[in-house]
């Protein structure tokens, strides 16, 4: 059995292919740096972290992009021994306007090298590269509409890719409008003389689900499959073959935004985003979702088994439309893996950075970090402050279920208050909890708690000195979101210094800025003197408990 999700915690927006006996699935990164996680596996149980394929500068540049911009919903395409992966890279979301830019890499090996990346038509964001049998190939995705009030609620354009002139060629055309029900995340598949067109429904929170819509030809009119298992209480919801809508009640929620593979053995696979609730949740009167369930671990990514009808419809295997937390695996397979550990360590033995890691929208170059300068640790030097949209030396890790621990041992002796280093617990740039050491006038080298709620900043502790000279271990527990922060120096016994803090505002729905990644849990640096002030990191961990 396959139990969901299978890519837990921040792995929002799903696109998976096989390649004879390889499974692979690329995921959303947004501000976070390198751009697109890329998973693989043999069995669709077990699955393994590999190289990100926009991992130069010359590729991707983020730095500037606010909050839950960057890299949006990749799709990752095989065809006669070439990889394709598209994606958005949006500069622009939280205004009229949007800034939707979509490109193309390509690659012989799935680890890499990717080329340069190809520009593509920006009218919306998701989209998706369709192979067709006669050799032709086409782009789907979403449009964005400015207008006020919009046209239509949902759009869907088509245009024709050329892959010897490496354009976008022919006309756009609209393959979907609708003036209630609203599409995104795009992909086409062609079976047996029909086109089918698989999109996420009803945006992207509690509501969402996904549609399967089908055509004659590839530029439509398309269909939507419509079925007396599925339930809508409005017009405004789709006719979902997906969705955790109706059902509070079940595990994982937000379902939708899917991808579909088949096995060696003709066995079909959707692979979809999905959340995980909290049980608590914003506020009634709350400015934005009032009322709405937190989701603290982001959008993640699930697996459902599917099957087609007779008269060629796909449905879930199990029935209904409810995601389920426990599937079947495919008949065929072989486990190839041991089940991973529960939880990440690194003792800064290796002389590269653990591909686990991704840094704020820029790449963790030797102005901020070295594993060189002092072996068996990493070397981090101040740089900006955590609000930064340009230069932070700050690497992080998903946190993946809501009891966990962090920690992390480092020297650094600040000589002024505006040199920070510690350990963070953030979502973006406006909200975070930071445990770290710095410098006041008064009490010398000491340790403080810092917190950022929607740009709203207080210290939990007063300062608390510290000797000078010595290691101190920093740790944070959570159990159930709820975090206690304490300290220890070497050879001493913890000290506690705040516990039970609510850190569920850390989540898609509490954030004001920033709403489709999840918490992540980091080490970082700052010297906002200029100076570039080192910390020197021995170790970091994150443990399931």
């Amino acid at each position: 059995m396959i139990q969901n999700p299978i890519l837990r915690g921040f792995h929002p927006d799903p696109s998976i292919i096989r390649v004879g006996e390889d499974y692979y699935v690329a995921t959303s990164t947004f501000e976070w740096w390198p751009g697109v996680r890329l998973h693989h596996s043999k069995d669709l149980v077990h699955w393994e972290l590999i190289e990100y394929p926009l991992n130069r500068t010359s590729q991707l540049s983020l730095s500037g992009v606010g909050p839950s911009q960057g890299v949006w919903a990749p799709c990752l395409t095989y065809h006669e021994g070439t990889f394709y992966l598209l994606y958005t890279v949006v500069t622009a979301f939280y205004c009229n306007m949007y800034d939707t830019n979509n490109y193309l890499v390509t690659a012989k090996d799935i680890y890499g090298p990717w080329s340069e990346p190809v520009p593509l038509n920006n009218f919306g964001f998701d989209p998706s590269l369709f192979h067709d049998g006669d050799g032709r190939k086409y782009v789907v995705s979403m449009a964005t509409d400015h207008r006020v009030p919009k046209k239509y609620k949902g759009r869907l354009v088509l245009q024709e890719y050329d892959p010897v002139s490496r354009k976008m060629v022919g006309p756009v055309r609209d393959i979907y409008q609708a003036d209630k029900i609203f599409l995104e995340g795009p992909h086409i598949f062609k079976r047996n003389g029909w086109y089918y067109l698989f999109a996420a429904d009803t945006g992207t929170g509690e509501l969402h689900g996904q549609s399967i819509l089908r055509a004659r030809s590839v530029w439509g009119p398309y269909t939507m499959y419509q079925a007396d298992f599925m339930r809508r209480d409005s017009e405004n919801e789709a006719w979902s073959i997906l969705t955790s809508r109706h059902r509070r009640d079940i595990p994982l929620q937000k379902a939708g935004h899917c991808d579909l593979v088949e096995t060696p053995e003709g066995e079909w696979y959707a692979v979809h985003l999905c959340g995980r609730p909290l049980d608590r949740g914003n506020p009634a009167d709350a400015a934005r979702f009032p009322g709405s369930r937190r989701y603290p671990l982001g959008r993640e990514t699930a697996i459902q088994k599917m099957r087609w009808t007779e008269d060629g419809w796909l449905v879930l295997d199990c029935g209904g439309t409810a995601p389920q937390e426990y599937v079947p695996g495919p008949k065929e397979a072989k486990a190839w893996k041991a089940e991973a550990e529960k939880g990440f360590r690194d003792d800064f033995h290796d002389p590269a950075l653990s591909l686990e890691y991704q840094s704020l929208r820029v790449p963790m170059t030797e102005r901020h970090i070295s594993l060189r300068e002092r072996p068996g640790f990493l070397r981090m030097f101040g740089r900006s402050g955590l609000a930064s949209r340009f230069s932070q030396s700050l690497i992080a890790v998903r946190l993946t279920e809501f009891d966990m621990e962090i920690g992390t041992k480092l020297e650094f002796e600040p000589e002024v208050f505006k040199q920070m280093a510690g350990l963070v617990v953030l979502y973006d740039t406006d909200n975070y909890f930071y445990l770290h050491v710095s410098h006041d006038e008064d009490c010398g080298k000491c340790i403080t708690l810092l917190k950022a709620e929607n740009k709203k900043y207080e210290y939990l502790t007063g300062y608390l000195p510290i000797p000078p000279g010595i290691p101190v271990e920093l740790r944070a527990v959570s159990k159930n979101f709820f975090f206690t922060f304490s300290y220890r120096l070497e050879g001493g016994a913890w000290q506690e210094i705040a516990a039970g803090l609510d850190g569920s505002f850390l989540s898609d729905e509490a954030c004001e800025e920033g709403w489709f990644t999840g918490a992540m849990a980091g080490i970082c640096c700052q010297d906002l003197t200029g100076a570039g002030k080192y910390a020197d990191f021995d170790w970091f961990e994150v443990k399931t408990l």
